[in-house]
């Protein structure tokens, strides 16, 4: 499938799928939307405790990143796993500019050590942040009450529904502790019925740029 890099309404980089017309993030802006929805409505919500964090889509690393810079701006402890089926490539990775954009240059070494830092192991980033990038099919995740908090940045509904279905959201809610929370830049009324299918209760936030809405679904138990 042919991919290009190109640049978002914010001036930050993503992954462009010809072949499919879809992005690894907003067009309107990779930056906005993953601190809008991962980071504002996800992570904002753990407050001075450490956080387990699950991610659907490893991808660029974009929202690994951004939340390593949070845990040093907050003093917070946070053990990542990524989950990737297709690793992004060392250049496409070289192409983008979150570093710059973030305003993180002193972090840029953490940066290339996430995507330099072996598959299928506990990384240690730094002394408050881990990072596991599991080369995995998200229909083989098989955790139990593992996680905090799952940001589920999957590519959309229109070009792969069936990450977006019942069993895949059931493993979701099998995979968070009691009181765990899923968040998505999805807002489509099928994920949602798919979602309390398996017993979340989904609610509609306010998107990110370019987006009127997103889900943020509990695991309330």
């Amino acid at each position: 499938m042919e991919r290009e890099i190109i640049k978002t309404l914010d001036g930050s980089t993503t992954i462009h799928l010809k072949e499919w017309d879809e992005c690894y993030h907003s067009k309107h802006g990779a930056i906005q939307e993953a601190k809008h929805v991962f980071i504002k409505n996800g992570l904002n919500l753990f407050v001075d405790k450490p956080v387990s964090i699950l991610e659907i889509g490893f991808g660029t690393g974009l929202n690994a990143f951004i939340t390593f810079l949070e845990s040093e701006q907050k003093n917070q402890k946070i053990d990542y796993v990524g989950v990737e089926a297709y690793p992004v490539n060392a250049e496409e990775v070289l192409a983008m500019n979150y570093v710059t954009e973030l305003d993180a240059l002193e972090f840029d070494n953490i940066f290339e050590k996430m995507h330099k830092c072996e598959w299928n192991v506990k990384n240690e980033i730094c002394a408050q942040f881990s990072l596991t990038k599991r080369k995995q099919f998200f229909d083989e995740i098989d955790d139990f009450e593992i996680f905090d908090l799952i940001y589920f940045d999957a590519f959309g509904f229109r070009v792969q529904p069936e990450l977006w279905s019942t069993e895949i959201f059931r493993k979701m809610y099998n995979s968070l502790k009691p009181n765990g929370v899923l968040v998505t830049y999805a807002a489509r009324g099928v994920v949602k019925r798919s979602m309390i299918e398996v017993g979340f209760t989904v609610e509609k936030l306010a998107g990110p740029p370019g987006k009127r809405e997103m889900f943020r679904a509990f695991k309330n138990v």
